[in-house]
């Protein structure tokens, strides 16, 4: 059973008479908080005492929904979104972000706010939502909302990004390494994955045309960033209509530590081993043993059919 905090705890109800009777009545929640205590190795925890007592000095009332194992934000989305108009505030990072997208089931009824406090924040940095807390929560309060894009794939939606290939690699040595933590593990896990470095093989089709390739890495990045922080497609923005792919592909490897420090400098775009292209649909199937993400969680799934999305996801900006 999901853990339920209701707050402020003494205007949770309201008493009327009708017929003169007593009626006890439940109030109405202006807002309802997504939270994930785990989120940011405990960053989490103090991002929601000042949320709460940013909501205090505000006199807005809400309930905090807090999630207790993965998929928890999805189911709890789902069920809030039952609402004829659901205004909620999600306080994690960018795991927490995708479950809560993937667990709309209309999109007329809901519009969200993101409080981040992940290790990565990387749909925040590309959607310039604020960082700060405390402005990020009066940005809901403000109650401007714009649409953002998403990328639809299959039964799945991705908010940031979803690819294949070194990332990807990385991603899984980082869930299987013990040592270390945050942005240092997953420098390690970068560092492990270049000493073993593999390309992987795939086919990309867009708009109708096919081509196999070997290469390093592969994106279809609604945002600008992956990894918390590494700008692999530095010219997108999650309120154009456009996806975009990114590739780099596969080359010597006496060249790579070099394509590398270009990469985490965003200045890989225009290199001959680069190519780009903007669309709003591609289709990316994985032809080896390798995997595929989806805003940073590792699926064995080796088709990634991406549709970009406009004009639904309704958010606080």
């Amino acid at each position: 059973m999901r853990r339920i905090r209701i707050y402020p705890q003494n205007h949770s109800e309201f008493i009327s008479v009708q017929d003169n009777r007593f009626v006890r009545h439940e109030k109405e929640y202006m807002l309802d908080i997504i939270y994930n205590p785990i989120s940011g190795k405990g960053k989490s925890a103090s991002a929601l005492k000042i949320t709460v007592q940013a909501l205090t000095d505000a006199q807005t009332e809400y309930r905090i929904h807090e999630t207790a194992y993965v998929g928890h934000a999805k189911e709890i989305a789902e069920e809030l979104n039952q609402q004829e108009d659901c205004k909620l505030m999600i306080l994690g990072g960018d795991g927490t972000f995708n479950e809560v997208l993937n667990g709309i089931t209309d999109f007329d009824k809901i519009t969200v706010g993101f409080i981040p406090c992940g290790t990565g924040n990387d749909y925040v940095r590309a959607a310039k939502l604020p960082v700060d807390t405390v402005a990020a929560v009066n940005a809901v309060l403000a109650g401007k909302t714009a649409y953002s894009d998403f990328i639809q794939l299959g039964v799945r939606r991705a908010l940031n990004c979803a690819g294949a290939g070194m990332d990807v690699d990385v991603l899984v040595r980082y869930s299987n390494m013990k040592a270390f933590k945050g942005k240092t593990k997953y420098y390690a896990s970068l560092i492990d994955t270049l000493l073993h470095l593999k390309f992987h093989k795939l086919r990309l089709t867009i708009n109708g045309e096919s081509s196999e390739k070997n290469v390093f890495l592969i994106t279809a990045a609604n945002g600008t960033c992956i990894g918390g922080g590494m700008p692999i497609s530095p010219s997108s923005d999650p309120f154009d209509g456009v996806l975009n792919i990114v590739v780099i592909n596969e080359m010597k490897k006496r060249k790579i530590l070099g394509a590398l420090l270009a990469f985490l400098k965003g200045k890989h775009i225009g290199k001959p081993y680069t190519e780009t292209y903007t669309c709003t649909e591609a289709l990316i199937e994985i032809l080896d043993e390798g995997k595929t993400e989806v805003d940073g969680e590792v699926f064995d799934n080796k088709i990634l059919d991406c549709k970009l999305v406009s004009g639904k996801l309704r958010i606080f900006k």
